[in-house]
């Protein structure tokens, strides 16, 4: 399957984490030494939220059925740029009138 981008926009509340991954050695004296671990240390998660009407609501469940949790899609979060994300556990709350909310969770992912 070739890399799909995810094109919906979310709604205007979306608000990211940017962690980082560090190893630590603290020594007797009270100096501590940090260092990234990794040339890939920084994730980023994105709990994010679509309002839309039925048709793009399907349109999203389909594309995160077909990637299951496991396979990367690009999408490009706010200040960022294009990258890799995976995105597991989704829920679809219909709000009547044709609209639906969904809510899933982004998480960035490196490869090869």
């Amino acid at each position: 399957m070739a890399l799909l981008e995810f094109t919906w926009v979310p709604d205007g509340s979306a608000t990211g984490d940017k962690d980082f991954t560090v190893r630590t050695a603290q020594f007797g004296d009270g100096y501590i030494q940090k260092v990234a671990d990794g040339i890939n240390n920084e994730k980023q998660t994105w709990p994010l939220t679509f309002t839309k009407r039925k048709a793009d609501a399907e349109a999203i469940a389909a594309f995160l059925d077909l990637h299951k949790g496991a396979k990367s899609f690009a999408w490009k979060p706010p200040l960022g740029q294009l990258s890799l994300w995976t995105a597991g556990k989704y829920s679809i709350n219909p709000l009547g009138a044709g609209i639906y909310r969904i809510t899933v969770t982004f998480e960035q992912e490196y490869h090869p």
